[in-house]
């Protein structure tokens, strides 16, 4: 038997909707939808809620399970379930007015505005066309747009993965004129952080940030109508000093020990260890010399290039890719302490002809790391998933695994641990009201906890969490690399 909790609301009697919770025999393999008919069945209920084709291709059983929308007819259901209507107006329990949705694509006018025929370019290729592609499988299930979170905070400002994929199968069409650009400059175009959540979720695997809203934005710079001003500064710096942020006290490269090592082993920094944040490459260098473990720190790397690729300002990214290829050329593994590096590192580069070995710092160390020589911290912690480590590198365990074998460190899960902080996709230097808003909706959660830190691995998540924790009052929680956990964990007693 398994116990599932779903919304119910009858607009003739209820003010709010509310959890109702129902217990079923659960069978091998049971959808929601089947649970909820079986639910019906078992309890004479009349739970209203859409359903159609039961194969994933109508979309008209969309729904949110356990916070992030899916289809009813594709999610396998479990205890402790929680299934709620999308986030619309509701109609009847789990069924919503989508007519706002169609509404809103109503008043864009998606048409095809086409340009002269001269006007248009005459090398319409596959490129082209795979590039439509990408975008146009959707089946209008809305599940995205009631698992974006700046949708959830800024619906006015941003209109969601949603329309902004509709929009972009228009502005990548050869025979669209400019004007679907402002469009999406205006519905809100570089308003979105990147975190991929509603690509994870997508029943059709549609990646809106990377196949749509970040190719759009691509296509803005190259038509001058993007990016952000605080974006183009970044670009400046990433020229001037291969850096993506001014340097603040000496650069780590510059001060760590440069003893001549045999190590096949190189870390790449970042920008944000290598001028900002040195603490946690020194944590990083105690914790391996506490385990025995040499690497170098190779002169000369740069920027990964990300703050770049995901504004759209990819016109100086192959240059970055060549010198910081050309630096770990004789290396075996490269290592990252940022997800946002480790990401870009592992999946853009190659396709500019760049693949390392490259391992996040948790797929390293696990298995690695000394017990015996760890002191008990006595700490209750909880754990940030980075969007750019969990969903675009796939790693969830390792950092887990790392914490619990920590002497004295427990470890107490958030609601929502890979939900977005707001750090990514140039929202933190460009859009600041929105990087702030989600890192407060994170802090509440981490309050939750009771955790005494919050441990992540990405310099941008760790910044933007404190600041979060901070505007909420709760500046006796910090939020912490978990390198610097490990670096509690060996330090030596006075």
């Amino acid at each position: 038997m398994i116990k599932v909790f779903v919304s119910r609301f009858d607009s003739e009697k209820d003010e709010e909707p509310h959890l109702e919770c129902y217990e079923i025999e659960k069978t091998p393999q049971m959808k929601v939808l089947d649970a909820l008919q079986a639910i019906n069945e078992k309890y004479d209920e009349d739970i209203s809620f859409r359903s159609s084709c039961r194969a994933g291709q109508c979309g008209s059983c969309g729904i949110k399970y356990k916070g992030n929308g899916a289809l009813a007819c594709k999610k396998e259901i479990a205890d402790g379930a929680v299934i709620e209507p999308l986030d619309l107006p509701i109609i009847k329990d789990l069924v919503v007015d989508k007519s706002e949705i169609e509404e809103k694509v109503k008043d864009l006018h998606l048409n095809l505005n086409s340009k002269k025929q001269e006007e248009i370019k005459t090398d319409f290729n596959n490129n082209d066309v795979k590039d439509t592609k990408k975008v146009r499988g959707c089946i209008e299930c809305y599940s995205c747009l009631s698992t974006c979170p700046v949708v959830k905070h800024f619906k006015e400002e941003f209109d969601g993965p949603y329309l902004m994929r509709y929009m972009s199968k228009f502005g990548f069409d050869p025979r669209e004129d400019e004007s679907r650009l402002n469009d999406l400059l205006k519905e809100g175009l570089y308003n979105c952080t990147s975190c991929g959540k509603c690509g994870s979720i997508c029943p059709k695997n549609i990646n809106s940030f990377g196949d749509a809203i970040e190719k759009m934005r691509e296509v803005a710079c190259q038509n001058d109508l993007g990016p952000l001003p605080e974006h183009k500064d970044i670009k400046e710096r990433v020229e001037k000093t291969g850096r993506s942020i001014n340097l603040t006290g000496k650069s780590f490269i510059d001060e760590a020990d440069k003893k001549e090592k045999k190590s096949k082993v190189a870390l790449f920094t970042g920008c944000m260890v290598d001028y900002k944040l040195q603490d946690i490459g020194e944590a990083l260098l105690d914790v391996l010399d506490a385990n025995g473990i040499e690497i170098d720190i190779p002169e000369g790397q740069v920027c990964c290039g990300s703050p770049l690729i995901r504004t759209g300002q990819t016109d100086i990214v192959q240059d970055l890719v060549d010198k910081n290829k050309e630096v770990f050329k004789d290396y075996d593994t490269v290592l990252t302490v940022c997800a946002g590096c480790g990401a870009t590192l592992k999946n853009d580069h190659p396709e500019y002809g760049s693949n390392l070995n490259v391992q996040d710092i948790s797929e390293f160390l696990k298995g690695k790391l000394d017990k015996s020589k760890m002191k008990d911290l006595d700490m209750t912690v909880t754990w940030h998933d980075p969007c750019h480590l969990s969903r675009s590198q796939g790693i969830k365990d390792e950092p887990r695994d790392i914490i619990e074998d920590i002497n004295g460190v427990k470890l107490v899960e958030m609601q929502y641990p890979c939900q977005c902080c707001g750090a990514g996709g140039g929202i933190k230097s460009g859009k600041p009201e929105i990087a702030l808003e989600l890192s407060k909706s994170k802090a509440e959660m981490i309050k939750d906890t009771g955790a005494e830190a919050v441990i992540t691995i990405c310099p941008f998540c760790q910044y933007n969490l404190q600041d979060g924790l901070d505007e909420i009052g709760l500046t006796n929680v910090k939020s912490m690399n978990i390198l610097e956990l490990l670096q509690k964990a060996y330090a030596k007693e006075e």
